[in-house]
C-alpha cells in the first residue's frame, strides 16, 4: 500500500524537517517488508483568504485535487479518535491486507480541516486534545508510521 502525507503548509529547513525526514526514512525501510511503501510528502499552499471558513474550504479543494481516487483517507484532527500505537498499526495492517492501493494521510492548515473532508475521511485521528503546530504533527505522524511498521514486523522498537 502506498502511503502519502498531504500537508497544508510548507515545512522550512531546520531540525523539525530533519527529524520528520529521519522517521520517514526509517518507515520507508521497515514498512516495505510489511507491504507499506512511503511515496512522499505533498505540501499544499495555505489559503490566503480573510476568514477561517473560506481558508478551510479552499485548502479542502486543493487537497481533493491531489488525493488518489479510491484512496483510504485518514484526516488528522484534534476532534478525532485517539487510537494507541497498536491500534494504529492494526489499521494499517488491515488496510494493507485488504489490498488497498493508496493511503492518504492529511494534515490541515492552521485552521484545521474543512468539515467536508472530515465527513469523507475513512477515519479521523487525533494526537490528543491539545493543539499542535504543523511541524510537530509531521514529526508525530512520521514517528507513528515508523512505530506501526515495527509493530507489524514484531520488532522490539515498540514496547508495551
Amino acid at each position: 500500500m502506498r502511503v502519502t502525507i498531504y500537508a497544508v503548509g510548507r515545512l522550512k529547513a531546520g531540525p523539525e524537517r530533519e527529524l520528520a525526514a529521519r522517521y520517514v526514512d526509517r518507515f520507508s525501510k521497515t514498512g516495505a517488508a510489511q507491504g507499506l511503501s512511503f511515496t512522499r510528502i505533498i505540501e499544499l499552499p495555505e489559503s490566503r483568504a480573510s476568514n477561517a471558513a473560506t481558508r478551510k474550504r479552499e485548502e479542502y479543494a486543493a487537497l481533493q485535487k491531489q488525493l488518489p481516487a479510491d484512496s483510504i483517507v485518514v484526516a488528522l484532527d484534534e476532534r478525532g479518535r485517539t487510537p494507541d500505537s497498536n491500534e494504529f498499526a492494526g489499521m494499517l495492517g488491515k488496510w494493507c491486507d485488504a489490498g488497498r492501493r493508496d493511503l492518504a494521510i492529511t494534515i490541515g492548515g492552521a485552521d484545521g480541516h474543512d468539515p467536508q473532508l472530515l465527513e469523507q475521511a475513512d477515519v479521523v485521528i487525533s494526537f490528543g486534545k491539545m493543539t499542535w503546530p504543523n511541524q510537530i504533527v509531521r514529526i508525530l505522524l512520521a514517528e507513528q508510521l515508523y512505530r506501526a511498521s515495527t509493530i507489524l514486523a514484531g520488532h522490539p522498537y515498540h514496547r508495551n
